[in-house]
């Protein structure tokens, strides 16, 4: 008989260490780890692209004080580009930039101003620092995005399924038809029908985020039905075109997984015809939806700012609209690096869902 208490012992570490062996664990923090040069990479062309404009931010202010009927002198401009380090060559100023955004002291003017350890540098047009301004519009546009992202899948993929399933019924001609439209008419287009149509039912237009009541007292449970009510179109606006992509896409890919031979040797087998559709060919039909997140949620982010600035929505996208056209960089540049990272993060748990999904994935490369 195997004496049990001579067999070695596994230490904690050694199960540890075993369990990030694993192909899939490796895989996840490999992409993990690759998030973060991503983002240094984008925060170097967005930096590049702050420069490219004429100017800088101290001669934006010197011309608003002229405008303002003030004269500034060159030394006097030369001491502020120097104080913000303008004068510094552009590679010096992109690590200022990045180090002040990681981390800013205590005993800067900066810290002193805004209570912040990140400094992400003043905006002109808003006339404050930029991270106010972010603050104020990013809560609201990812509760839009996020809440729009649910309903465009909970809707689009039953829908889709059934399309598929019933192959030139009835029903499936008219999601075709539905699908095409919806992708074919531009999104201020369709917010001005749904406003249209909203006023000749309901006579209000209901567009615009929030009523008085709502910018004084902020948003309760008592006029919680009445944004509700206001979110109504702009929900259906933004979520109709990538709902109608969505059908599509998962259409097809789910009419190619039904023609596989082994959908056929399943039904052959006995397994019943929704196992075959839900845990076969709809897991495999996923896999491109699950891996266009981090599109879909750029486009919803920032894609959709005509249609934002026609519903008249407190979100980023017509924020960055003002900020290029005013030549505010800083706060453009800010916009656009926590939009890169959103959208990272979006990507980062799309290949972490696929590889989940997917059993197909080789998470180490080569072969098994």
């Amino acid at each position: 008989m195997e004496n049990k208490s001579l067999s070695p012992k596994k230490s904690i570490f050694s199960s540890v260490a075993d369990f990030f062996r694993q192909d899939l664990i490796r895989y996840i923090i490999n992409r993990i780890l690759l998030f973060f040069p991503t983002i240094l990479l984008i925060s170097i062309i967005i930096f590049f692209v702050i420069q490219l404009p004429p100017g800088d931010y101290v001669s934006t202010a010197i011309a608003k004080l002229q405008q303002e009927g003030e004269e500034v002198s060159a030394e006097t401009a030369q001491e502020m580009r120097e104080s913000y380090g303008l004068d510094q060559p552009v590679i010096v100023q992109y690590g200022l930039w990045v180090k002040d955004i990681i981390w800013t002291g205590s005993n800067t003017t900066y810290y002193r101003l805004y209570n912040s350890h990140h400094n992400w540098k003043y905006s002109f047009s808003y006339q404050t620092n930029v991270w106010n301004v972010i603050g104020k519009y990013l809560p609201m546009t990812v509760t839009i995005t996020l809440f729009t992202m649910l309903l465009q899948y909970l809707i689009a993929i039953p829908v889709a399924v059934y399309s598929a399933t019933h192959q030139y019924s009835v029903g499936d001609y008219a999601i075709s038809i539905l699908t095409f439209t919806g992708s074919a008419i531009p999104g201020f287009i369709f917010a001005i029908l749904c406003m249209y149509l909203s006023f000749l039912w309901t006579g209000n237009a209901n567009v615009g985020m929030f009523t008085q009541d709502m910018l004084l007292n902020g948003i309760n449970w008592g006029n919680l039905g009445e944004f509700m009510k206001r979110m109504t179109i702009p929900f259906i606006v933004f979520g109709f075109a990538g709902t109608c992509g969505t059908i599509r896409s998962v259409r097809a890919q789910m009419l190619d997984e039904i023609s596989q031979q082994y959908t056929l040797t399943a039904r052959a087998k006995g397994v019943s015809e929704r196992k075959i559709i839900w845990k076969y060919c709809f897991r495999a039909a996923i896999n491109p939806t699950v891996t266009g997140l981090g599109t879909s949620l750029s486009h919803l982010f920032s894609g959709s700012t005509v249609t934002a600035m026609v519903l008249n929505l407190s979100i980023l996208g017509p924020v960055l609209f003002h900020a290029l056209q005013y030549q505010d960089m800083y706060l453009a540049g800010a916009i656009v690096m926590v939009q890169a990272i959103l959208v990272e993060v979006g990507v980062l748990l799309a290949d972490i869902g696929i590889a989940f999904l997917d059993p197909r994935i080789r998470y180490s490369g080569g072969s098994r």
